[in-house]
């Protein structure tokens, strides 16, 4: 039996989902023992096509979602909103992580019946940059990858033929490739607001590549490991200081860098400019209305205000839609990426959002989708 707050170093006892999945198969097992044991009625997986491309889904078979495992840095989507309907688990970046807590503040995710297996995050790729990238920079095939890690800051790539190259996260983002811009500021790398706290760092030794560095977060948390266990689906052993150590030097490491890339990123406009930089950045808007689709912060319906308020025979130098959305937005963004990844004219629509969102919160000392017990600022403020 495990406690709230041990920190682990696990691994799947299967052989084959040890060796396929990342970190020796510990999310995958966890994952797969929760829906064989009744505890979850389904998990939402990321259905491989390939290295580049995957498809959520929601899935009640075991063997679907043991043979799920594996990294997948080039496919950056968010699962929050594949969290519906029934009991279900899910592994999460800490975006995913915090866009069902935003989700659940707004009473449209129940997290009693939401189980949530986070995984630590440097950051995810664009699929079609990461394929530019493999040939200009790694002079590889797209086709010949089979799988792709991140570890001590380079971005590594293994071949059908069993060879590997690696190249510093840094020198492939000062050619412009590597981390989504979102990914490079973002400023949680571990998801200490999901059930369990996944990921390879910490993990050295003998044991390094093969197994997983886990925290139980939470009595939820307990039970998904406990029960892991107990199917013989993973085996634990408690982490020593120096693993615990050097995950905390990692995640400081890569938070500094975080901030550093926030201060290049979030440069200082002067208050008279202000207005006219949201009016030029949303110039070419075409009012698809994808980004409020794939915004895993936002819960509201077809009858939101953004689009109430918003009709395309308005002339207003900037539309009411982007005008709600900004304010709507200011205590709920994340700052996930997903909106400017599905953007048809390229508007660095989530750049803009977190600098409309970044005081605010900064004001109020308010980080979305952390946990429940601190409401959204704006609601508190309108009651």
């Amino acid at each position: 039996m495990v406690e709230v707050g041990d920190r682990l170093l696990g691994y799947a006892t299967d052989p084959n989902v040890r060796s396929k999945g990342a970190s020796g198969g510990l999310v995958t097992a966890v994952l797969a023992a929760a829906l064989e044991k009744g505890l979850v009625e389904g998990v939402v997986i990321l259905k491989r096509i390939d290295e580049y491309e995957a498809v959520p889904v929601i899935t009640d078979d075991v063997q679907e979602v043991l043979s799920s495992g594996g990294s997948m840095h080039a496919v950056p989507v968010n699962l929050a909103k594949y969290v519906v309907g029934k009991k279900v688990a899910m592994p999460g970046k800490p975006c995913d992580v915090r866009g069902v807590i935003e989700q659940a503040k707004r009473n449209s995710v129940d997290l009693s019946n939401t189980y949530i297996v986070g995984l630590n995050c440097g950051g995810s790729m664009h699929p079609v940059l990461t394929k530019e990238m493999l040939i200009k920079m790694y002079e590889i095939d797209p086709e010949d990858v089979v799988g792709e890690e991140i570890e001590k800051g380079k971005l590594i790539f293994k071949t059908k033929s069993g060879e590997e190259k690696s190249i510093p996260i840094d020198k492939l983002e000062e050619e412009g490739y590597g981390r989504r811009e979102s990914c490079r500021y973002c400023d949680v790398k571990i998801p200490v607001s999901a059930d369990l706290a996944c990921g390879n760092w910490g993990v050295i030794g003998e044991l390094a590549g093969s197994a997983t560095f886990c925290e139980v977060m939470n009595e939820k948390g307990k039970l998904l490991l406990d029960t892991a266990i107990e199917a013989g689906y993973v085996e634990v052993r408690p982490a020593d200081e120096k693993s615990i150590s050097i995950r905390e030097k990692v995640n400081s490491a890569m938070l500094k860098l975080g901030g550093e890339w926030k201060e290049k990123v979030f440069d200082e406009i002067p208050d008279k400019d202000r207005l006219k930089y949201y009016i030029d950045q949303f110039a070419d808007c075409i009012d698809c209305g994808a980004c409020k689709e794939v915004c895993p912060a936002c819960s509201c319906g077809p009858d939101s205000k953004c689009t109430m308020f918003h009709n395309l025979a308005d002339n207003y130098k900037m539309s009411m839609y982007h005008m709600v959305r900004l304010l709507h937005l200011s205590d709920s963004c994340i700052g996930c990426g997903q909106c400017a990844d599905v953007c048809p004219v390229d508007i660095p629509v989530t750049t803009i959002f977190r600098r409309f969102a970044n005081p605010a919160q900064k004001k109020r000392n308010y980080v979305p989708g952390m946990d429940l017990k601190r409401p959204p600022f704006l609601e508190v403020m309108l009651k």
